[in-house]
């Protein structure tokens, strides 16, 4: 069985940086998207980032372009979020995923939360003021 744990969450100050983690085990992945989504309370569920290809290819929520990296470490089937610049909106429950569908998407699939097949359990980011 697939499984993926976050690490990484806390509480920042506005301005600061964290760097979350999500470590995948039960196969390989490295033909796999990897994505990042988030929930806010009293929100839904909002794409973030993802990557694909073995990192060829990255994509970003617009309000995260610029101040947001995704990144991986195939060998440890492993993916980042850095996270820079955070701001009291970005304080959210942050969840990594992996799809089951190797190969070309168009772009509206990797920002689509039920293309995903295994999700993580989730770690808690808190920006304050």
């Amino acid at each position: 069985q697939v499984q993926l744990v976050e690490s990484g969450g806390g509480l920042v100050q506005a301005g600061g940086s964290l760097r979350l983690s999500c470590a995948a085990s039960g196969g390989t992945f490295s033909i796999y998207t990897m994505a990042w989504f988030r929930r806010a309370p009293g929100n839904e569920r909002q794409f973030v980032a993802a990557i694909s290809r073995s990192g060829g290819s990255s994509y970003y929520a617009e309000s995260v372009k610029g101040r947001f990296t995704i990144s991986e470490d195939n060998a440890k089937n492993t993916v980042y979020l850095q996270m820079n610049s955070l701001k009291p909106e970005d304080t959210a429950v942050y969840y990594c995923a992996i799809d089951g569908s190797p190969g070309y998407h168009v772009g509206s699939y990797y920002s689509t939360s039920w293309n995903y097949d295994y999700w993580g359990r989730g770690t808690q980011v808190t920006v304050s003021s």
